[in-house]
């Protein structure tokens, strides 16, 4: 073997080498990134669901230390609750109604809001505030507001511009549920429709003016260049839309108290009041596992839902 070989045989293991220390360097430091981010992931999650699916299949109550092993009873008196089952159908009915209500309200007014006109910026900061306050700080304003006795602030409206007797808002099943959703509908649609406005502004003026060229109306600009290129948008504000109405819990609290009966009761409202009010940590553990499982069935298929409809815009 010549000389000249032996040397480029050298080189090549020395550049092999290197390479491998290179990705060795490079794994350790991914790993030490991401540590942090698994430790908080194991000590805020796994751990938690694990010991709620362990407390999901006994009797444990939080305070005895003696546990006993109960099977699926806990499961099977769940779906016998009708106050469970009344609360889970008003959270559906809660994220589903938010969910469209919002986006039908959002996608207009960031519309709007996208156009040039005096006092634009005050008017984008006005839409934006109800978003600002907690919704228990809002539930607690509105019960004020939809108070249903004579005194409350829209039924002294009511009665003095109008005329009209009490409405009974928040004593009435099915107003109470409408003026829950109402509430919400008022504090969030701003902030999403400021979501749809950041994705509005990315879109190159240049799409529209070729379009206007080609002699394109208002209504097909929309359908066919805003709405495809905001599809990305609808997606991250469904998402957050409908996993927060699956797991909300302040406004109606707040705001009903779950009442009257259990008609604006919600499921996260069920797991708190039968773990602690109750003592009953088995059965709430059992209807938290029940919830995990919902809440990720429905985020997967509504993120299969969005990815097909992105792929068909696109």
């Amino acid at each position: 073997m010549s000389i000249t070989r032996v040397a480029n045989v050298a080189i090549d293991d020395g550049t092999h080498r290197d390479a491998r220390v290179r990705r060795r360097i490079d794994s350790v430091g991914t790993w030490g990134f991401a540590a942090p981010i698994l430790a908080v992931f194991l000590i805020l999650f796994l751990i938690p669901l694990a010991r709620s699916v362990y407390f999901s299949f006994t009797d444990y109550t939080g305070y005895s230390t003696d546990v006993n092993f109960v099977g699926f009873s806990n499961y099977a008196r769940i779906f016998s609750d009708t106050s469970l089952i009344s609360s889970l159908s008003f959270t559906l009915l809660f994220a589903v109604a938010t969910t469209v209500l919002v986006t039908v309200a959002a996608i207009p007014l960031a519309l709007v809001l996208n156009r040039a006109f005096a006092g634009r910026n005050l008017v984008r900061s006005v839409y934006f505030f109800p978003a600002v306050p907690s919704a228990a700080i809002l539930g607690l304003v509105w019960g004020f507001i939809l108070n249903p006795l004579g005194s409350g602030a829209l039924n002294t409206m009511l009665r003095s511009v109008f005329g009209v007797g009490p409405v009974p808002w928040l004593a009435d099943s099915h107003l109470a549920q409408a003026s829950v959703i109402a509430v919400s509908l008022w504090s969030q649609t701003g902030w999403h429709a400021v979501l749809y406005l950041a994705y509005l502004q990315a879109i190159p003026a240049e799409y529209f003016e070729v379009a206007r060229i080609d002699g394109a109306s208002r209504s097909q600009q929309l359908r066919f260049i805003t709405l495809p290129l905001l599809a990305p948008a609808m997606t991250v504000s469904w998402l957050l839309l409908m996993t927060g109405g699956l797991k909300v819990y302040d406004l109606p609290f707040t705001l009903t108290g779950g009442g009257p009966g259990f008609a604006t009761r919600t499921l996260t409202q069920s797991i708190i009041q039968s773990g602690i009010a109750r003592g009953d940590y088995g059965t709430a553990s059992a209807l938290a596992v029940l919830f995990l499982l919902a809440v990720g069935g429905v985020v997967l298929v509504q993120l299969r839902f969005s990815r097909r409809m992105e792929g068909r815009f696109s």
